[in-house]
């Protein structure tokens, strides 16, 4: 079974972060990623590790992303901590080879009856957070382990069948099969891809059979197939699949299915931050219904995958489109507490009074859009730290010929071409910014192939002074020697894009810009079910404190740096910011949720005050935000 990946992913051992997106992973450590084996009892008291909380998702995906955080910061204190956690989990994997159905099983169970009824997703995902630890720590048990895990679950697949979210999530199984495969190549490792398939949620069927465009016009009724996290794992799944039907004779087109999937996504329930909405469930492209932070973060992962696989530069830019805006947007500045719901159009996260069924969203509750804990449910808080580690660790991938640069965010690496000791940094404040210098290292002279994708979101881009072609990759193939610098500028396009019911949302290159509103945060600190609540992660409502029912006047705009930015995607002092001419509407808001949630389009379009020049801000900073508006000629 041929690997078909055109580019492979670098570990924690070969890059580094450097620059903003190093304080982005700082701020996640001092935030709730890093504390969250303090704080919050699903994690610290999890059945994973002997506790009596929650022994399914969320220890697995809270470790997805807080091993690679910790190795990549070199935080000695985290290290420990994901050791400590790995260490008891390995501890309890079963050992009985008389009884096939339980020996390898790793995943806690306390009866006989969970163990039959048990939903393999935690399973699949289990297997993913290990091997991210393995490629981190080196661990040589971990490939027995999960050489454990894969045939345990494969004897359990021929004697049951998957289950609920495991269903759905199928293909999240290949990373591990695959990577498997690759160290042994066994052939029972193909029959799993065949059973995973075979039992597995045939998306094929649904979205050429698609009958679910309007699922917002059915509000509160939850299915599997339309769940925003499952759709966002599953753009990658027929490219994941592509290695294994080959071996089988059964040729497909690894971009193919991906591309209709999220054509038709985005055609009914696009967003302008490039994604689908979601909340729980597709929401229709109403900029004021919710996009759950967990879909981000797996469509980010889906997107790095599908460029590994596929090579087409598109996917990096969605996956910039995303890193760069609706990833920041899901979370405070401190990065202490997270949202469940985002809006494109949000001028108020609170609890809305009323019950579960009176909140202004499909299937979640009246807590879906505040900042918090754990508001709705817990799997955002568990899931969201893989966000920003694993865009690090895509910043540059290895090429069939040499190297890539990949998703353009402060990094170096370090790694061995043909036997030479190479390394290549990568000093950059894109997008704030439209620079990249590259220095390029090694021992001694090597050829080798260096490629640099070029956003489609530019108007021209240079390199060394010539000029390239934007939505390409540029390929420099040389023999390199001692070091040589490579400098890239971007000139990036500013646009009012397009937004049902003539609305518009203003873009520079891959940053979305919003209209910031006065944020006021309420603390709600409180104890329930045995979670505590308390500062700095206790519940926030945030109310208005400022005008929101703009419009755009024109469209002239203009930029400018900021050289003494607070934080990245800081909400009062961002590292750019815009000015436009806008003017007020008498926009209104929707009924029953009055100063809480706007209009779909405004009331009224027609000016009622002066064109005023007003400063906007990118979309990832703001917590409050106008991002679809009106505009003028």
């Amino acid at each position: 079974m041929k690997n078909n990946h055109r580019y492979s992913m670098l570990t924690t051992k070969e890059i580094e972060a450097k620059g903003w997106i190093l304080e982005q992973l700082k701020l996640q450590a001092k935030g709730l990623c890093g504390n969250l084996h303090k704080v919050w009892p699903d994690v610290r008291n999890s059945q994973w590790i002997g506790g009596d909380k929650e022994g399914w998702e969320r220890v697995p995906y809270w470790l997805d992303g807080f091993i690679p955080m910790a190795y990549l910061l070199g935080d000695e204190e985290l290290i420990a901590v994901a050791k400590k956690y790995v260490e008891f989990i390995l501890s309890k994997q079963e050992n009985t080879p008389d009884i096939p159905y339980h020996d390898g099983w790793i995943c806690p169970c306390n009866t006989q009856e969970e163990f039959d009824n048990f939903d393999e997703w935690a399973v699949l995902l289990i297997c993913k957070a290990l091997i991210v630890y393995y490629d981190c720590s080196g661990d040589e048990r971990i490939p027995n382990v999960i050489y454990r895990i894969l045939k345990n679950l494969k004897f359990r697949l021929e004697h049951t069948a998957l289950k609920s979210w495991g269903q759905f999530r199928w293909y999240e199984g290949l990373i591990a099969v695959y990577w498997m495969y690759d160290r042994c190549e066994e052939e029972w490792l193909i029959e799993l891809c065949r059973l995973l398939e075979f039992e597995g949620a045939d998306f094929h069927k649904i979205f050429y059979r698609w009958r679910d465009e309007k699922a917002h016009d059915r509000p509160n009724v939850w299915r599997l197939h339309t769940h925003v996290v499952n759709l966002a794992m599953a753009l990658k799944s027929e490219a994941m699949a592509s290695r294994f039907l080959a071996y089988e004779g059964r040729e497909v087109d690894e971009d193919e299915f991906a591309e209709y999937m999220l054509s038709t996504l985005h055609k009914y329930h696009g967003t302008p931050t490039g994604y689908f909405t979601g909340d729980e469930c597709l929401a229709g492209d109403d900029p004021t219904r919710g996009t759950e932070l967990c879909g981000v973060v797996e469509a980010m992962y889906s997107y790095e995958w599908l460029y590994a696989i596929t090579g087409k530069e598109k996917w990096v830019d969605r996956l910039e489109a995303l890193a760069f805006n609706a990833l920041p947007a899901g979370t405070s500045d401190d990065m202490w507490v997270r949202q469940y719901d985002q809006q494109a159009n949000q001028i108020a996260c609170i609890r809305f009074p009323g019950t579960h069924e009176e909140s202004p969203f499909g299937s979640n509750g009246y807590e879906g859009n505040m900042f918090g804990l754990e508001p709705n449910y817990g799997c955002c808080t568990a899931n969201f730290g893989q966000g920003w580690p694993k865009l690090v660790l895509s910043a540059f991938m290895r090429s069939e010929t040499g190297l890539a640069s990949v998703a353009h965010v402060p990094s170096k690496v370090i790694l061995d071409i043909k036997g030479v000791k190479v390394s290549v940094d990568l000093d950059t404040m894109y997008p704030f910014r439209d620079t990249l210098t590259y220095t390029v290292k090694t021992d001694k002279p090597v050829e080798f192939d260096f490629e640099i994708v070029i956003p489609s979101t530019l108007n021209s881009a240079t390199v060394d002074g010539e000029a390239v072609e934007v939505g390409k990759k540029y390929i420099i193939s040389r023999t390199w020697e001692g070091e040589t610098a490579i400098n890239v500028v971007f000139d990036q396009k500013v646009e009012f894009v397009e937004r049902p019911r003539d609305m518009y949302a203003l873009k520079r290159g891959a940053l979305l810009y919003s209209l910031p509103i006065k944020e006021e945060w309420y603390r709600r600190e409180f104890t329930e079910e045995g979670i505590e609540r308390k500062f700095p992660y206790c519940d926030y409502d945030l109310k208005p404190a400022s005008d929101w029912n703009y419009a755009y006047s024109d469209n002239k705009v203009e930029f400018e740096e900021v050289d003494d930015y607070t934080i990245p995607f800081s909400s009062k002092n961002p590292p750019i910011v815009a000015y436009a001419n806008m003017h007020k509407i008498n926009w209104g808001c929707k009924e029953g949720f009055e100063g809480t949630v706007p209009n779909t389009v405004p009331a009224d379009r027609t000016p009622i005050s002066e064109t005023e020049r007003v400063k906007l801000l990118p979309y990832g900073a703001p917590k409050l935000r106008m991002t679809e508006m009106p505009k003028g000629k």
